[in-house]
C-alpha cells in the first residue's frame, strides 16, 4: 500500500506541473483559500501543492497583522492587490477570514465588524468568481488531542520555532470559541457559488493527498483529471451544516 500511494503522490505532483502548464496557455486565475485550526498543516499542505511548481506562476500570501493605515481602510483591500493575474496561482495562507475566526475569538474586531463581514462575503467572493477567478475554499479541522500534540511538539522541536507564537496558548484555552466561531463561518459563508471543502487533517498524508485531488478536480481540465483519483470521503467532504454535529467536524 505504501508503495501504491508513493506512486500515486508522485503521479499527483506530474499532474499538478501538468496542471501549470495549461494555466500558462489558458491563462486561467485560481485563487486558493486554506484555513483551520492551529497546527492543522496548512504550512504542510501548502509546501506539497507547490513544491515542483514554478515560482513566477505561483504565490502564497500568509499576511502579518494589519497597520493602522490598513485597519481604516475597506477591510478586504489589502487582500484585493494579492488576487491572481492571468496563468497565476494564489494561495492564501489564512485570509480574509480572519475576521470570521481569530479576530472574533480574540476580541481584534467589533461584534459589528464581524457581522458586516458575514454579510459582505458571499457577495464579494460572487465578485471575484463572476470576473473569472477559479476559487476554492478549504477548511483543515484536526482534533483536540493531535492539536495539543503538535503544540507540544513545536515547543520541543528547535526546527518548529518559527511556529511558535502567542496565540498557541489560546488555540487551546478557546477550543469551544474557535469552534463556534468555525460552524458560523462554514454555516454562513458557504455558498453554491463558493462552498467550503472540509478536510480531516488528523493524518496529514491522507490529507494533502486528498487536498491536491480535490484542487486537480476543481481547476484542471479533463485531459489531466481522467486518471486523477477522487478525495477519499471519509478525508475530505463538501460542508453541509450536518457535518457540525454528526462527528465528521471535531468539537
Amino acid at each position: 500500500m505504501g508503495a501504491d500511494h508513493d506512486q500515486e503522490d508522485h503521479y499527483l505532483q506530474v499532474a499538478l506541473v501538468r496542471y501549470q502548464q495549461w494555466t500558462a496557455q489558458s491563462g486561467e486565475r485560481a485563487l486558493v483559500i486554506l484555513e483551520g485550526r492551529d497546527t492543522a498543516g496548512k504550512d504542510g499542505a501548502i509546501r506539497r501543492i507547490t513544491r515542483h511548481l514554478a515560482v513566477r506562476h505561483t504565490r502564497v500570501v500568509a499576511l502579518p497583522k494589519p497597520t493602522a493605515q490598513e485597519r481604516s481602510q475597506w477591510y478586504f483591500q489589502r487582500y484585493v492587490e494579492h488576487l491572481p493575474a492571468a496563468g497565476e496561482l494564489v494561495i492564501f495562507n489564512r485570509s480574509w477570514y480572519n475576521r470570521a475566526g481569530v479576530e472574533v475569538v480574540n476580541h481584534f474586531s467589533t461584534p459589528e465588524e464581524q457581522a458586516r463581514f458575514l454579510e459582505d462575503v458571499p457577495a464579494f467572493e460572487a465578485m471575484l468568481i463572476g470576473s473569472g477567478i477559479r476559487m476554492v475554499k478549504l477548511w483543515l479541522d484536526i482534533s483536540r488531542d493531535e492539536q495539543a500534540k503538535r503544540l507540544n511538539s513545536r515547543r520541543s522541536d528547535p526546527l518548529k520555532a518559527l511556529k511558535i507564537s502567542d496565540l498557541d496558548k489560546i488555540a487551546v484555552k478557546e477550543w469551544d470559541g474557535y469552534t463556534t466561531a468555525r460552524d458560523t463561518m462554514l454555516t454562513r459563508t458557504s455558498t453554491p457559488l463558493a462552498p467550503w471543502v472540509c478536510v480531516r487533517a488528523d493524518h496529514k498524508k491522507p490529507a494533502r493527498r486528498a487536498i491536491i485531488q480535490h484542487l486537480l478536480h476543481e481547476l484542471a481540465p479533463p485531459s489531466i483529471t481522467k486518471d486523477v483519483n477522487k478525495p477519499d470521503p471519509d478525508t475530505l467532504f463538501p460542508f453541509e451544516a450536518s457535518a457540525i454535529g454528526d462527528g465528521r467536524l471535531e468539537r
